[in-house]
């Protein structure tokens, strides 16, 4: 949920990226803190769990404009993503605003893919809020992969098996390279404002 800040005349808002362990989402999010350091407000933060961590900064996004006047704030969150972390992932999904589910390109992790989907449609749910109603962007990370000596998904596919009941925005993408990274933040970020647009609206 939007945190209205009255005196810095600022909106804080919260991205997560959502994702099955090992899919690319703090890769994405170490790209961005490169690639936009200068919209990059103080260092990135890492919590540490045992094989997986949680990562977070904060960041202001040059062009998003305002909303009535309050400057876009914006916290970036990654949780972990191994089956075991579930509490975490939960905790850091409180108060998220939009969500970027990162999916994993290669064959063998097909199934993690729509289990970890499923996760975040639970998780969302106890919170009170359903994935067909929250800024939702999905990435479909690892295409660099595709051409190599490693079974990959078609992008097709991948939009079968996540995307065929959400319909929501998607994007190829390799958080290696960086290509893909940019549009899908940029699209999760536009989708969260128009959302916080209808909510003043309708408040």
């Amino acid at each position: 949920m939007a945190i209205f800040k009255l005196k810095k005349r600022e909106i804080e808002c919260k991205i997560v990226y959502y994702g099955p362990g090992r899919c690319g989402k703090t890769t994405n999010m170490e790209y961005i803190f490169k690639a936009y350091k200068k919209q990059v407000i103080g260092e990135m933060i890492s919590v540490d769990t045992e094989g997986d961590r949680t990562l977070f900064f904060d960041f202001l996004p040059m062009g998003l404009g305002t909303i009535k006047d309050f400057d876009i704030k914006v916290q970036v969150y990654t949780v972990p993503g191994q089956v075991q972390y579930r509490s975490t992932r939960k905790l850091v999904l409180k108060g998220v605003d939009g969500v970027i589910f990162v999916s994993d390109s290669l064959a063998v992790r097909r199934e993690k893919n729509m289990l970890s989907l499923k996760d975040l449609q639970h998780n969302l749910k106890e919170y009170g809020i359903s994935i067909f109603k929250i800024p939702l962007v999905m990435q479909h990370n690892k295409r660099d992969l595709a051409g190599q000596d490693v079974p990959v998904m078609s992008v097709e596919q991948m939009e079968r098996d996540l995307n065929r009941q959400l319909k929501v925005p998607s994007f190829p993408a390799s958080a290696i390279t960086g290509e893909g990274v940019g549009a899908t933040l940029k699209e999760c970020l536009k989708l969260t404002l128009l959302s916080f647009k209808k909510q003043i609206k309708s408040g």
